[in-house]
């Protein structure tokens, strides 16, 4: 298949400039519910993933996401979500972003274009063929991502990658390759859009559906998160109470918090 850099092409509409807002968030709204449809039209390549993780996983590996701009810090997010809603190690699954943790808030100007860099932010944290890693660019050009997974494959180590572009020179890099086709952008170009609500779908997917299999999820409930706050504390405590029928609310809290999870907290009481 030759590349198409379809994340590129001009925009469908025209004049923005001369729309007015109730125009402007029709257009985005529209064009945004043919995301879930290029999504959907890729879940046999996610599902194939989210296995080569999850084995990975469950023989004790992590899971890395690498990615620049819009891309890395998506990665970055689903990658700190993990342990709250989850309750698993912080270290398990690891965001990087080109021009690291300053770009979280800020572009780094050029960070993106250093092929080296990426290979050794993955050294700091010893990456090794126990682990996957997952390279983000919507484009699926960027060589701070390409060149990393182009090191890991002759490290042996598993990689997925996740664009929005057609055949992306990305996707020659990774075992697993995801590509998410979402169109122009309302903005011409404005990945951040379209492309970053795709990408942010399919990290969604990918761990917790990794997750699931690694036994953190019990029914439809995150048994194993973290109580770090009121609000989840009560929920918590509500989902002790049903799975043990209890009726006592205070009860119930002091089993929570003595165990330090709702699993936890089943377990001991039984």
């Amino acid at each position: 298949m030759s590349f198409e850099r379809v994340t590129e092409q001009t925009s469908h509409y025209r004049h923005l400039e001369k729309m007015s807002v109730q125009e402007i968030l029709s257009n985005i709204n529209q064009e945004d519910t043919t995301v879930p449809q290029a999504v959907a039209r890729a879940l046999p390549q996610i599902e194939k993933l989210v296995t080569a993780i999850a084995d990975k996983m469950l023989a004790g590996g992590r899971l890395f996401y690498l990615g620049a701009g819009t891309s890395g810090r998506l990665g970055i997010v689903d990658a700190s979500e993990c342990p709250p809603t989850f309750g698993v190690p912080h270290g398990l699954v690891i965001g990087l972003i080109a021009g690291g943790d300053a770009a979280i808030r800020k572009a780094v100007e050029f960070a993106e274009d250093d092929r080296e860099q990426g290979w050794k932010d993955l050294q700091e944290f010893n990456v090794t063929e126990k682990d996957v890693v997952v390279g983000i660019a919507a484009s699926g050009t960027t060589p701070y991502v390409i060149g990393a997974l182009n090191k890991c494959r002759k490290e042996g180590i598993v990689t997925g990658s996740i664009c929005c572009n057609p055949g992306a020179p990305l996707s020659a890099e990774a075992d697993f390759p995801i590509e998410v086709v979402v169109g122009p952008e309302f903005i011409t170009g404005s990945t951040r859009m379209k492309s970053g609500t795709a990408q942010k779908l399919v990290l969604n997917m990918i761990s917790t559906a990794v997750m699931i299999q690694l036994g953190r999820v019990e029914d439809n409930k995150m048994v194993n998160m973290q109580l770090s706050n009121d609000k989840l504390v009560d929920r918590g405590v509500k989902m002790l109470m049903e799975k043990l029928s209890l009726t006592d609310y205070e009860k119930a809290k002091e089993l929570l918090l003595k165990a330090g999870s709702v699993r936890k907290a089943i377990e001991d009481y039984v």
